[in-house]
């Protein structure tokens, strides 16, 4: 085989040598990631956007470098929540995360528009190459945790960062619903088929505190749902509106909330925020 003279154009086997260099782009690109985690609801509005931004703060504040790949192209909300409004930059035909106020790092298609309010009109496979880029095509240095944005259900894109990325496992958000049990068992099953680990799950929505008097008041039902799933529940979140209002402000990363921060020891415990 000639020596390739890096003439794309007229070369009968650019496409290899293409490929070959987009490989080991992606391999230069991710190096640095030591754990990727998944965040994973079956259905929709369950808050699994929240939980992962939680979880990116509460393990930055623990001294551990954070990324987010908001891998729910049509319904990003990552960089909402973080205050992020600005474009993504590009070094060396590659994608650069975004820095957060806290040092999160963040990759989402918003950055990507040019209105962050434009509509997404992309089939399945579309979102999901789009999905696989963010892995391979953004420069993201040093990562001692991603968490991985994911939308809701079981199809395309869920298929394919489990196929893709390397997960050292999943977190389940729900909330206290009986329709919940169902939903939650499809999102572990195919996690189960994919041998990837699921963590455990975070409940979310778990009650209103009342101002005045601090009563816990439930805002769905019991626990017997949940409990059904047999799956751990790491934590259960309140619905707090001083948290609603910092995403709504993007300064979530900046707000004295103590949610999610146990679950963040957990996984600095138990994976030490570096591969062996």
């Amino acid at each position: 085989m000639a020596e390739c003279n890096h003439q794309c154009s007229s070369c009968s086997t650019s496409e290899g040598c293409q490929d070959k260099e987009q490989n080991e782009r992606a391999v230069q690109n991710t190096k640095g990631i030591r754990r990727v985690i998944g965040v994973v609801g079956g259905k929709g509005g369950v808050g699994k956007s929240l939980v992962t931004s939680l979880l990116a703060i509460q393990t930055r504040r623990l001294g551990y470098e954070t990324a987010v790949l908001d891998a729910d192209i049509t319904g990003p909300s990552i960089p909402k929540i973080f205050g992020i409004h600005d474009h993504a930059q590009t070094e060396d035909e590659c994608l650069l995360p975004h820095l957060a106020q806290d040092g999160t790092k963040v990759m989402s298609l918003n950055l990507l528009l040019e209105n962050e309010t434009d509509p997404v009109f992309w089939r399945g496979p579309v979102i999901s190459g789009v999905v696989k880029q963010f892995w391979e095509d953004v420069k993201w240095g040093d990562v001692d945790f991603m968490f991985v944005d994911m939308p809701p259900g079981t199809g395309d894109v869920p298929l394919t960062v489990f196929q893709s990325l390397p997960l050292d496992g999943i977190i389940i958000v729900s909330t206290p619903q009986s329709l919940v049990s169902m939903i939650v068992q499809k999102a572990v099953a195919m996690a189960q088929r994919m041998d990837i680990p699921v963590l455990g799950m975070v409940e979310n929505m778990r009650f209103l505190k009342c101002p005045d008097c601090g009563k816990e008041i439930p805002l769905f039902g019991s626990d017997d749902a949940i409990d059904s799933t047999n799956v751990p529940v790491l934590e259960r979140v309140p619905l707090d509106p001083k948290v609603a209002a910092a995403c709504d402000d993007g300064k979530l990363a900046e707000t004295d909330v103590p949610y999610l921060a146990k679950t963040a020891q957990l996984l600095a415990d138990s994976f030490g925020g570096k591969k062996p």
